[in-house]
């Protein structure tokens, strides 16, 4: 199969009979963790953790059973922004100023804002610190969130105080200030997300609220209460912290179902849970003895080319709208989300915009059935050190089609009858291999152009542009307390 770039108007125009949701104009609100993989909720078959708010949300959900994304945090983040892969709009890392998304994207934020949404970004954006980077700056009208790539990342760009206080009383960006907060940071965001919700909400505005928490992403920082359990039961110090972790996600996650569902919010919005790439810490001991967490039997986990890496969770509510306890087994991607929004919520696209990867869900979404082309997604971890790009081509790499899984350009899995990735059948098959090797070598060039942030210097600790923030404001005026609105104010 070519590989063929979706235009805008491909995207809006194929379909002989309009989407009877298409411009039906929901409240979106975008849930997703960060490092937690497909194994890490108990709806998914895990037996340790508990998880039974977004199980119950699962049940009633439509689930997307074959949801790909990228293998780590910023090209995940990178793609459901921009609509394109990762590499695309310049991110092949997590660090090094290659996270940066390319400026000039039009953003899915700044589209549905071209279509009247209010839009709000609540934890990790992991895009740039850059002035010019910042979702302030592209297209998100409220903004809480910290720096880098997670919360105590100082050297690598996060507010220098938060190298003594992980995940807790965090110093934290609110659009153009720099505050400092209390509490635990993914209660915080989820208590700061509902506020500008309910406000959003008062003044009949239709809005996007972008959910993105950086929990249960390293380090294992939790309350003793939400490792408790795990300690008891003769887990490591690691585990408990990792899986109170995502019990406090869990917690959080029902507190906002409830609120949501008091405010009658529900009735016209689009929920979504879902998680960013693979699992991480997939070991551990128990009793002493060393341990191997349940990864929904997948091979691979995050930073990894196989299943595990990329394949997680997607489980999508819209009261009254979507069908419940349903599962969409077609291939589909983070890519798609952005031209699935749009089309919900009526935008009209700019032509001078960057061309579209993914495709609408909406088909999908009101029919399971219905017909779903062929598609080839590619996959490659990046990180490769400064100028070792072309070295790196098949070095932890992926095709995926609906019924296979290319890795590293010499592997071949049937994930349709394989899906654990157990069996190599890379020798019964060179056909496969042929036409997929073609598409990843066309895939491969065309990105070269696009790597906007390669080879760029290192920037140092002190250099950062949250630290000089951070000093900036600390002499000018101070840091502020801040807290979020009361949710029934």
């Amino acid at each position: 199969m070519k590989y063929i770039y979706l235009s805008i108007c491909t995207l809006f125009t194929c379909s002989l009979v309009a989407n009877p949701l298409a411009g039906t104009r929901p409240n979106i609100i975008l849930v997703m963790t960060d490092d937690q993989g497909m194994g890490d909720l108990s709806c998914m078959g895990n037996q340790v953790v508990q998880t039974p708010n977004i199980d119950r949300f699962y049940e009633k959900a439509t689930r997307f059973t074959d949801f790909q994304v990228s293998p780590t945090c910023a090209p995940s983040r990178a793609a459901i922004m921009s609509g394109r892969p990762p590499f695309m709009v310049g991110v092949t890392h997590t660090i090094f100023q290659r996270e940066r998304m390319a400026p000039d994207v039009f953003t899915l934020p700044q589209a549905l804002k071209s279509a009247g949404y209010a839009t709000g970004l609540f934890g990790k954006w992991h895009l740039g610190d850059e002035e010019a980077y910042l979702p302030q700056n592209r297209g998100f009208d409220e903004v809480l969130m910290h720096g880098a790539g997670g919360i105590g990342q100082v050297g690598l760009g996060d507010f220098p105080p938060n190298n003594d206080n992980v995940y807790f009383d965090n110093v934290l960006l609110h659009n153009d200030t720099v505050v400092q907060t209390k509490g635990y940071c993914t209660d915080l965001f989820f208590h700061s997300a509902l506020a500008w919700i309910r406000q959003q909400q008062k003044a009949e505005v239709p809005y996007f609220s972008y959910l993105s928490l950086n929990a249960p992403h390293a380090p294992m920082a939790v309350a003793e209460s939400y490792q408790k359990r795990f300690l008891d039961m003769g887990y490591d110090k690691g585990t408990a912290g990792r899986y109170g972790m995502v019990e406090n996600i869990d917690h959080n996650f029902g507190l906002m179902m409830k609120q949501l569902e008091e405010w009658k919010a529900l009735d016209n919005a689009l929920v979504i849970f879902m998680t960013d790439n693979g699992a991480t810490h997939l070991s551990g001991r128990l009793n002493g003895k060393r341990v191997r967490h349940f990864n929904a039997n997948m091979k691979g986990a995050k930073n990894n080319p196989n299943e595990g890496g990329t394949h997680v969770p997607a489980f999508w509510q819209w009261k009254g709208k979507l069908k419940e306890g349903v599962d969409i087994k077609k291939l589909t991607a983070h890519l798609d989300l952005y031209p699935t929004f749009c089309e919900l919520a009526g935008v009209t696209l700019p032509d001078d915009m960057q061309p579209l990867d993914g495709r609408s869900l909406l088909p999908l979404l009101q029919n399971p059935d219905a017909e779903w082309a062929e598609r080839e997604l590619f996959v490659h971890c990046g990180r490769w050190p400064a100028g070792e790009r072309d070295d790196f081509k098949f070095k932890k790499c992926a095709v995926r089609t609906g019924k296979w899984r290319f890795v590293n350009n010499k592997e071949l899995y049937d994930i349709e009858n394989d899906p654990s990735e157990t069996n190599d059948v890379a020798g019964r098959h060179p056909e496969v291999i042929s036409r997929l090797r073609k598409s990843y070598d066309q895939w491969w060039d065309e990105t070269e152009p696009l790597l906007v942030n390669e080879n760029l210097p290192r920037v140092s600790p002190e250099d950062q542009p949250f630290t000089l923030r951070y000093i900036k404001q600390l002499a000018d005026k101070g840091i502020p307390d801040w807290a979020p609105a009361g949710l029934n104010e």
